[in-house]
């Protein structure tokens, strides 16, 4: 092998023996190929095919010495981008073999070794930027921090102290009745550290701070969840639901009690077969007004409350929605106080509890079964805020339409749309911060000659984490934007909040369920198992997409809401209306419909704001105009609305969706306007631009058949968020460490 003739297959040889088995056809295609060639003497073509023999391989010092001649070859030549470079290199550049460039390419084609792949197997060492990127944080992490915490830093860092404590420990038995205890008793602690009661006035001992219960509520969802819902069942539906719908009475008679945890309740509200539908509630409360009481019954087996939190093991009294009978008159579902049990724990006469048994996720929350035998409370037990009955027996209500009085009571308890997607916020940043930081440790692979690489180095591993962080850093500033709305709401606005508040809820909780999933599959095995966190993560949130009403069904409440807005005008427009309507102005047209804006792809295009934000309003208002020309298209067809808008559900999801989007993308926006320093302004706007591309990513294929983008546009946008996935990697785990979760709270072994 030591003429330059011969040396020119030494490539071939290598890299067909280097995976120490020459197949069949690698065999037969070499064999035909040496035979082949005239420019061979027999002698060097059995040289050559002896080299070949299946029964006798070369040996590893032959594979050794025949890899380092290649490298001598072509180490110093950066140009080398084909096999036959390197026949070239080895035989010295001999000229007599340049014009079988022609034979050797066919021959590398039928073997399958031609390509950067297979010159990559000779390189010495490595020097891929891949391999030698890094963490590197080009922002200071505490001020990030302190924006996020925004005015409630102080609350939050006393829950994050409190939750940090060797007691808070995480119960690891998988005994139901053991891990409810334990969650119980965490209860009584944040109790007796007055966070329960924060909500409440501060009359009846609470701390009157509706933002700081929020940001408590919040906080505890880097701990055990199984807490949040026990946490958030006591001291939010059950004594918010008294402070809301009940009056001075109730208040002065229970607030401090629950909010001690000296009365543990319940929420009875969802029913066997009737859960987002309140109206259709079966509990009835039957006034008697020669007694002076209401009798609380269950009329059958699917009108048994059910999935009640506290009612298993814990719960004393409950607020049971029931529907109010006077004289046989239905007035509606209204509100009562309930007893369930004695202090001893004993269950009171004519009151059946079950125990929903294990479930998903949330083990360490007892969650029941309730039904009424005929359960008589006294008058002064219904929570009379909305609607009483008088000194006659007479219902009576400072509201007169019966559709505003039950919307108006279901709206004061629109904080549970807040609390809910703010745990699951937090739920999605604690699974992030562990599976980023992990992949960041983690290494696999790496070209040939160097070391293994960090898994966050690879593209798809960045496509699978970093656009889902974005959405959290967005998400996060759109639920401060939520919060503020609900506690400087004005009468003229609820509808707008509880909207938005039952649309953020989906938005959150669906959120936070896909980036656990991708959290788990990205920590591979270790993900899977339970000392790691994701698994409980994500059980535990799982129901998040339900309760608090269902998604879907929430989904479709915003969507109603925006076209009740735009019915308000909807009604005369025409075509030029509705076409008015969407443009809104003249800028929007010839700057974002027009041949030259459907095929900008210049970076500083796709990276405008204003460029995101239009974009985003006008999917908004586009379906949003097309839902509402549909409805009334079949309405005008003679198509009952109920049945039209059954017709356009899906349409009524997009709605809604493309509504949620720009909100958030908007509020990020406007965040980010306010920050002053400017290493943590950059690094913020470099993931709103990836939110949004992303968005826009993900909608492409309504852009596309809208004609609002043409595909090089939308290719260019793909690549413009796998660069931007590139360009954030080194500040991904400053990102997440900006999260200041707890390590107690973390605590997943692959992070030490």
């Amino acid at each position: 092998m030591e003429n330059s003739r011969l040396k020119s297959f030494i490539p071939l040889f290598y890299l067909v023996w280097s995976d120490d088995l020459l197949t069949q056809k690698e065999f037969v295609t070499l064999q035909e190929f040496i035979r082949s060639q005239n420019w061979l003497s027999k002698e060097e073509q059995e040289e050559l095919l002896s080299k070949i023999d299946i029964s006798t391989p070369p040996s590893r010092e032959q594979l050794t010495k025949w890899k380092i001649d290649i490298e001598k070859s072509i180490q110093d030549k950066q140009s080398v981008k084909s096999i036959f470079d390197i026949v070239l290199a080895l035989s010295g550049d001999d000229k007599s073999l340049k014009e079988l460039e022609p034979v050797f390419t066919k021959l590398e084609n039928d073997l399958g070794v031609f390509g950067e792949e297979a010159i990559g197997a000779f390189k010495k060492t490595a020097t891929s930027f891949t391999s030698n990127y890094k963490t590197e944080s080009s922002f200071d992490t505490k001020i990030l921090t302190e924006i996020l915490d925004g005015e409630q830093a102080s609350i939050i860092k006393r829950v994050k102290t409190v939750i940090s404590k060797p007691e808070f420990a995480y119960e690891t038995s998988t005994d139901t009745t053991v891990y409810r205890a334990k969650v119980y008793e965490w209860c009584k602690i944040l109790a007796k550290e007055n966070l329960g009661n924060m909500a409440y006035p501060k009359q009846y001992g609470g701390g009157e701070n509706i933002a700081d219960y929020f940001a408590i509520m919040e906080t505890l969802s880097y701990h055990d969840l199984s807490l949040v819902i026990k946490f958030g069942v006591q001291f939010g539906l059950w004594g918010m639901s008294v402070q809301s719908l009940g009056t001075e009475k109730h208040y002065s008679k229970y607030l401090k009690d629950i909010g001690s945890l000296k009365l543990p309740g319940c929420f009875a509200m969802t029913e066997t077969h009737h859960g987002s539908n309140v109206k259709g509630l079966e509990t009835t409360a039957t006034y008697n007004h020669n007694n002076q009481t209401f009798t609380i019954h269950t009329p059958n087996a699917t009108a048994q409350k059910e999935y009640i939190g506290n009612a298993a093991v814990h719960g004393q009294m409950a607020t049971v929605f029931a529907k109010l009978f006077i004289n046989d008159v239905d007035y509606g579902v209204n509100a009562f106080i309930v007893p369930l049990r004695d202090t001893a724990g004993n269950t009171i006469n004519g009151v059946t509890i079950g125990d929903c048994g294990h479930k998903m996720g949330l083990n360490g929350v007892d969650n029941g079964t309730i039904s009424f035998d005929n359960v008589v409370i006294p008058k002064e037990n219904m929570l009379d805020r909305f609607a009483s009955v008088n000194e006659k027996g007479e219902f009576e209500s400072p509201i007169p339409s019966d559709n505003r009085r039950f919307f108006t009571m279901l709206g004061t308890l629109v904080g549970g749309r807040i609390g809910i997607p703010r745990s699951a916020l937090a739920a999605a940043k604690s699974g992030l911060a562990i599976t980023i930081r992990y992949s960041d440790q983690r290494r696999q692979f790496g070209p040939e000659g160097g070391s293994e690489v960090p898994i966050l180095n690879y593209r798809m591993h960045q496509r699978r984490l970093i656009p889902q962080l974005a959405k959290t850093y967005a998400v996060h500033f759109a639920l401060q934007y939520l919060t503020n709305r609900f506690l400087n709401k004005k009468e003229s606005e609820m509808q707008e909040i509880e909207a938005l508040a039952a649309g953020m809820k989906s938005y959150s909780t669906w959120s936070t369920r896909d980036i656990l999933q991708e959290c788990r599959e990205a920590c591979g095995g270790k993900g899977y198992l339970s000392e790691n966190r994701i698994d409980a993560l994500k059980n535990d949130t799982e129901i998040y997409t339900t309760f608090e009403g269902d998604n879907t069904v929430l989904m479709q409440l915003v969507a109603k809401n925006r076209l009740s807005e735009f019915r308000k005008s909807f009604g005369e427009m025409g075509t030029m209306g509705i076409i008015n309507y969407v443009y809104e102005n003249a800028k929007t047209v010839i700057s974002e419909k027009n041949p030259i804006a459907t095929r900008k792809t210049d970076d500083v295009h796709l990276l405008d704001n204003e460029f995101h934000l239009l974009a985003f309003q006008y999917r908004e208002k586009t379906t949003l105009a097309s839902a509402a020309k549909r409805i009334k298209k079949l309405i005008d067809s003679g198509l009952e609305p109920y049945d039209a808008f059954n017709v356009v559900q899906h349409q009524m999801i997009d709605v809604a969706q493309a509504y949620l989007e720009r909100i958030v993308l908007e509020q990020f926006q406007l965040a980010i306007e306010s920050v002053k320093d400017v290493n943590v302004k950059e690094i913020l706007s470099k993931l709103c631009h990836l939110y949004a591309l992303a968005q826009i990513e993900k909608n492409k294929g309504w852009y596309l058949e809208d004609g609002y983008m043409e595909a090089v546009k939308t290719k260019a946008i793909r690549k413009m968020v796998n660069q931007l996935c590139w360009d954030i990697r080194p500040d991904a785990v400053s990102l997440v460490n900006a999260f200041d979760i707890p390590e107690s709270c973390l605590a997943a072994p692959i992070l030490r």
